[in-house]
């Protein structure tokens, strides 16, 4: 299974319906809640191209994008394709 994760802040109803299409799946995944660090933040902005908001999802390291993201790639079957790699070395 990829290694998954995810980087949320509290009360967000996006991290929520993420984390949700993830939990019904299956998916292990590692949270991180970026609300109070900013080091943090400021690394997933670099990390993700400029995105400022979350979710901010990686899959084996690469960044898939956000809530909208994730369900798109899971509507066109890509998401089970990337979720079954392995993690690279």
């Amino acid at each position: 299974m990829a290694d998954v994760q995810i980087y949320v802040t509290d009360w967000c109803p996006y991290c929520v319906r993420a984390k949700g299409l993830l939990q019904r799946k299956g998916v292990a995944y590692t949270e991180h809640n970026v609300e109070h660090d900013p080091e943090k933040r400021a690394w997933l902005v670099e990390a993700t191209g400029g995105r400022r908001t979350v979710p901010q999802i990686f899959i084996d390291g690469t960044s898939i994008g956000g809530s909208d993201d994730l369900h798109a790639l899971d509507r066109s079957g890509e998401l089970d394709r990337l979720l079954a790699r392995s993690p690279s070395p």
